[in-house]
């Protein structure tokens, strides 16, 4: 289901709490509102949804993943860089990494393990940062 987007900064700058398996569905409203947003958003947590656990998803080209309990394992190649963001006006600086590993649960709760680059790897990292409270 299509969820509107929360733009409470208070909200949104609490951190999440784990998603267990009885969080599936939130897995596929983040896919529906992706999609609605498709033209102006890459990548979304689900506390942009109003939903304050540990669940993202990522647009990866041609395809979107959704991340249980996602976690950077590695990173490397520090650098500076621009960020919008659908919950908030403007674009803001901040400082990401070229390259990422992440850990997650995929919708059958099966651990996987991802390396991520360039902007996926950029999208993935702010879309993870959402979860602990962080805004850019």
């Amino acid at each position: 289901m299509v969820k509107q987007i929360v733009r409470d900064i208070f909200f949104l700058g609490q951190p999440s709490e784990p998603a267990t398996k009885a969080d599936i569905q939130v897995g596929k409203d983040l896919q529906d509102t992706l999609q609605a947003n498709r033209e102006q958003c890459v990548g979304m947590a689900a506390n942009m949804i109003g939903v304050k656990k540990n669940i993202i998803i990522v647009n990866m080209g041609f395809i979107d993943v959704v991340m249980f309990n996602p976690v950077i394992v590695s990173k490397r190649d520090m650098y500076e860089t621009e960020e919008g963001c659908l919950s908030l006006d403007g674009v803001r600086k901040t400082t990401r990494y070229q390259e990422i590993e992440v850990e997650y649960y995929d919708f059958n709760w099966k651990k996987q393990r991802q390396k991520l680059s360039g902007w996926t790897a950029q999208i993935c990292q702010h879309e993870i940062d959402h979860l602990s409270g962080k805004i850019i």
